[in-house]
């Protein structure tokens, strides 16, 4: 079994949720699935099919967290050394090319939101990086095309995981 590096926090949401839905919503959905088959006819019982795919959305869910949460190895980036990048890490590069900097931090999968310039681990380009020290060079395949980096600077900065609420 593969374990999953994430932050604290993002264990506890996670943890939260399966809770939830394991010991609440669970519950609810139930209920409602008893109270539509009394409505008679379950061929043509919207409310008796809907309760169905929604339960079966929901177990889908608690499968998959409990997954997650099963092979969750929480990690504190902060008391990490990141001389090299390794998770948790914050990564400055520099465009050989166009100098232009980019910043990317390497996080677990259920915390990546490139956009906000958090990638996971797993990803091409975080493996590219892994490992890697200030001064060092990669070459990281793009949707544009190959680039060459050089990277400037290692770091840890706090990690913003706000958009898993």
């Amino acid at each position: 079994m593969q374990k999953e590096p994430m932050l604290r926090i993002t264990y506890t949401k996670l943890s939260e949720e399966l809770e939830q839905l394991k010991t609440h919503e669970r519950g609810i959905i139930a209920k409602v699935i008893d109270e539509a088959r009394e409505l008679g006819d379950l061929k043509e019982n919207a409310e008796y099919h809907a309760a169905k795919d929604k339960q079966g959305l929901m177990e889908a869910r608690i499968t998959e967290l409990t997954d997650v949460v099963g092979r969750a190895q929480v990690v504190d980036p902060s008391t990490l050394a990141h001389e090299r990048v390794s998770f948790g890490s914050t990564v400055v590069l520099i465009d050989q090319e166009s100098e232009e900097e980019i910043k990317y931090t390497i996080v677990g999968g259920k915390e990546s939101n490139p956009v906000k310039g958090l990638i996971s681990m797993q990803s091409p380009m975080a493996r590219a990086l892994i490992g890697k020290e200030e001064g060092d060079e990669v070459e990281l395949v793009l949707p544009t095309g190959k680039k060459k980096y050089d990277i400037e600077e290692v770091l840890y900065e706090e990690i913003n995981v706000d958009h898993l609420s």
